[in-house]
C-alpha cells in the first residue's frame, strides 16, 4: 500500500493537516516578524532578530522534558487540542501586537509559539507509533517531514508577502484563521490512549532534564550523532535568522527578496531529505552525513565570500533588479545547495538515533536530543549578537566564522566516530562500482550477537557487506588483506580482526580468536570468510576448522550469506593477483543472506552447503 493512501485515512488525515497547520502557522508569524523587525522598525535589528530567535527556542529547552512526561501520562487527542486552543489565544495576542507595532510584544508571542510547539512535540511523536502499523511508520513520518517542508515554504511565503502590505489587518487575521483551521481538524483525531497513565509528574525542570540527559552518552555513536544533530541547528539558526538583514543590509534587496531566498533554502532542504531514500537505496546510511557537511561548508563559504563583492547601492532593490544584479543565481544557488547538503546531513542521523538508540530508552533520548538542539540554538543566537554587535562583524563574516566552527566539528566527530568516514567511502564504492541487489536483509538481528559466515570473492567483500548491513560489522580478516594501502584505514576504522595462520603467526592466529570471542560477548556482530582467503576460481572453496573453534567457544547464531557475480569484477582476484583492468565495471552484485543456524548444528559441512545454496539462488 502506499504511504500516500494514509491521507485517506481517519486515523492519520486529522493529525497530519493539524500539525501541518501548526508549522505552516509558526513559519508565517515569525518570518513576519524578522522582516517586520528588519524593514519596519528602527533600531538594532540585527539584536533584535536573534534574541527573537533565541527566545523562540528557549521554551525547547526549558520544557522538553516535562512535555515529554506529560504526553506519556495523558490521552494525546485531548493533548493536543488544548494546545490547538491554546494557539487561538497566542495569535490573539499576536494580532494586538501588530496593530499597537509593538516588537517587545511580538517578540513575547513567539516565546508563547516555542512554548506551544515544544508541548507539541512529544505528543507529535508519541502519536504516531500509536496510531500506524510498523510497516506503516516510515511512510507516515516520511509524510510528516515532508508537510512540515512545505509548511515552512509557504509559512515564509505568505509571512513575507503579508508583512510587507500597507496594513496590519491581513496578517493579524490569517494567523488566527490558521490557528482555528488547526483546531477544527484536531477534533477528528481519534482518540490515542496514554502509554504510562501511572507516571507520576516531576515539574522540577533541572532534574527532570537532568534524567533524559544522562542516558544519552552510554551509547558512544548515538551521542556523537545528537550532538552532530544539534551542531546542525545551530548551523541553521545562524543562516536562517541573519537571512532578513542579510538581504537588506548586505544585498540591498526588499522584503520580497528576503521571500525568495528562504523559499530557496527552504527547498534545498525538502530536496535533500528526499534524495536521501533515493542516494540510500532506501538504507540508514550514515556515509551521507560527511558528504552533508562537505557541502554545507564548501556552499556556505561561497555564499559569504560572493556576497562580500556585491554591488553598493542606495535604494532597496525589486526581485527583478536583483536578477538583473551579478551574482544574483549564484546566491540562491548557494542557498538551495546549503539545504540539499543539509538535508543529506540531517535525515541519516535522525534515521541513525532511532535504529541504534534502545528501545526502552528511546523516548528519553529524543527528548535529550531536543534539550541539546534547543540549547545550541539559544548559544547561536547569543553568539551572532556578540558577533554582529559587540565584535562589530558584518553578516558575510558571521558565516565564514560559522563554516569554520562547522569543519571543525565535523572533523571532531568523524575522527572519534570514524564509521561515518568509512561509510561515505563504502557508500561511494558501492554506489559507483557496483550495483548491490540484497536479499534477506530481516535475517540480520537488530541487535545481540551473532556470527556472520559468508563466501569470498574480491579484496572488498567487506566493504560491500558492511555497506549494506545496518549494524557495525566487525569482520576477520587475512593480514594481508587488512593491511593494503587505504583499504587498511577503513578497515581498521570498522574495527576488522586481522588474522594470519597458524604457521604463519602463532601469535596473530590466537590473538584474533580471542578477540573475536570478546566481541560476540559484547553483542557484536562478527563476520568470518571460513574459506580462508580468496576465491581462486570463483567457486566456494572448502571451509576451515576455525569457524568451528568459534562457534564451540563462543555459541551464538550463525547467518549464512553469499556474494554471487563479483567473480571477474573490479578487485576481484584472479591467478592469485589483482587483475587491475576495469573488468565488469557497475557490475550488478547479489547479496543474499539466510535465516540464523543454531550454533548446536552449525558445522563447517552444513555452512558450506548453505552458503553454496545461497550464491546459486
Amino acid at each position: 500500500m502506499s504511504q500516500f493512501n494514509l491521507l485517506t485515512e481517519k486515523r492519520f488525515l486529522p493529525f497530519f493537516l493539524t500539525q501541518f497547520f501548526g508549522a505552516f502557522n509558526d513559519n508565517v508569524f515569525k518570518n513576519a516578524l524578522v522582516i517586520m523587525i528588519a524593514y519596519k522598525i528602527a533600531g538594532d535589528s540585527n539584536t533584535m532578530i536573534n534574541l527573537a530567535f533565541g527566545l523562540f527556542i528557549l521554551p525547547f529547552f526549558l520544557f522538553s522534558a516535562i512535555a515529554g512526561q506529560v504526553a506519556d501520562k495523558f490521552e494525546k487527542s485531548a493533548l493536543i487540542r488544548l494546545v490547538k486552543l491554546f494557539e487561538i489565544g497566542i495569535m490573539c495576542i499576536a494580532s494586538i501586537g501588530f496593530f499597537m507595532e509593538s516588537v517587545y510584544l511580538l517578540i513575547f508571542v513567539l516565546f508563547l509559539m516555542g512554548s506551544q510547539s515544544s508541548l507539541f512535540g512529544p505528543v507529535k511523536y508519541g502519536f504516531l507509533p500509536q496510531k500506524l502499523h510498523k510497516d506503516e511508520l516510515v511512510g507516515g513520518t516520511g509524510l510528516v517531514e515532508s508537510s512540515t517542508f512545505l509548511a515552512i515554504l509557504l509559512g515564509t511565503i505568505v509571512g513575507g508577502v503579508l508583512i510587507a502590505l500597507n496594513s496590519y489587518y491581513p496578517i493579524s487575521i490569517a494567523v488566527i484563521c490558521i490557528a482555528v483551521a488547526g483546531y477544527i481538524s484536531s477534533r477528528a483525531i481519534p482518540i490515542t490512549p496514554a502509554t504510562a497513565p501511572e507516571l507520576k509528574l516531576n515539574f522540577n525542570i533541572m532534574a527532570e532534564t537532568f534524567r533524559n540527559l544522562k542516558f544519552l552518552p552510554t551509547n558512544k555513536v548515538v551521542f556523537l550523532s545528537i550532538l552532530a544533530i544539534s551542531w546542525f541547528w545551530f548551523y541553521g539558526t545562524i543562516f536562517l535568522a541573519q537571512i532578513p538583514n542579510f538581504t537588506k543590509t548586505v544585498l540591498h534587496g526588499n522584503e520580497h527578496v528576503v521571500t525568495v531566498l528562504l523559499g530557496m533554502f527552504s527547498i534545498g532542504i525538502g530536496v535533500g531529505s528526499l534524495l536521501c531514500e533515493k542516494l540510500s537505496g532506501k538504507r540508514v546510511e550514515i556515509g551521507l552525513v560527511p558528504l552533508g557537511a562537505i557541502g554545507m561548508a564548501i556552499f556556505g563559504w561561497d555564499l559569504a565570500s560572493t556576497s562580500q563583492s556585491w554591488v553598493e547601492t542606495t535604494k532597496l532593490m525589486t526581485i527583478s533588479e536583483y536578477w538583473d544584479t551579478a551574482g544574483s543565481f549564484r546566491l540562491l544557488a548557494d542557498l538551495a545547495l546549503i539545504g540539499i547538503f543539509g538535508g543529506l546531513y540531517i535525515v541519516p542521523l535522525y534515521a541513525l538515533v532511532q535504529e541504534r538508540s534502545d528501545e526502552k530508552h528511546l523516548s528519553r533520548v529524543i527528548a535529550g536530543n531536543n534539550i541539546i538542539n534547543a540549547l545550541f540554538m539559544v548559544v547561536a543566537s547569543v553568539m551572532a549578537m556578540v558577533v554582529l554587535g559587540k565584535m562589530g562583524w558584518s553578516i558575510p563574516d558571521l558565516f565564514k566564522l560559522t563554516v569554520t566552527l562547522n569543519i571543525l566539528v565535523s572533523l571532531y566527530i568523524f575522527s572519534v566516530v570514524p564509521e561515518f568516514l568509512m561509510r561515505l567511502i563504502v557508500w561511494f564504492l558501492v554506489s559507483t562500482i557496483y550495483r548491490v541487489k540484497p536479499k534477506g536483509m530481516e535475517n540480520i538481528p537488530h541487535d545481540g550477537a551473532a556470527l556472520l559466515c559468508c563466501n569470498h570473492i574480491s579484496f572488498v567483500d567487506p566493504l560491500i557487506l558492511g555497506g549494506y548491513i545496518r549494524r557495525p560489522v566487525r569482520f576477520v580478516m587475512y593480514y594481508k588483506i587488512f593491511n593494503i594501502p587505504i583499504l587498511k584505514w577503513i578497515f581498521k576504522a570498522a574495527r576488522a580482526i586481522p588474522i594470519a595462520g597458524y604457521k604463519e603467526d602463532p601469535e596473530m592466529y590466537e590473538e584474533a580468536f580471542k578477540t573475536v570471542k570478546e566481541a560476540l560477548e559484547e553483542g557484536d556482530l562478527v563476520c568470518i570468510f571460513p574459506e580462508g582467503g580468496l576465491t581462486p576460481d570463483g567457486t566456494i572453496q572448502e571451509f576451515k576448522s576455525g569457524i568451528e573453534r568459534i562457534i564451540n567457544e563462543t555459541p551464538v547464531p550463525v547467518i549464512p550469506m553469499a556474494l554471487n557475480n563479483l567473480w571477474g569484477s573490479l578487485f576481484s582476484r584472479k591467478d592469485k593477483i589483482i587483475d587491475r583492468r576495469p573488468r565488469k565495471f557497475w557490475a550488478k552484485i547479489n547479496l543474499n543472506i539466510g535465516k540464523a543456524i543454531n550454533p548446536d548444528s552449525a558445522t563447517r559441512a552444513v555452512l558450506h552447503n548453505k552458503v553454496n545454496q545461497l550464491k546459486i539462488d
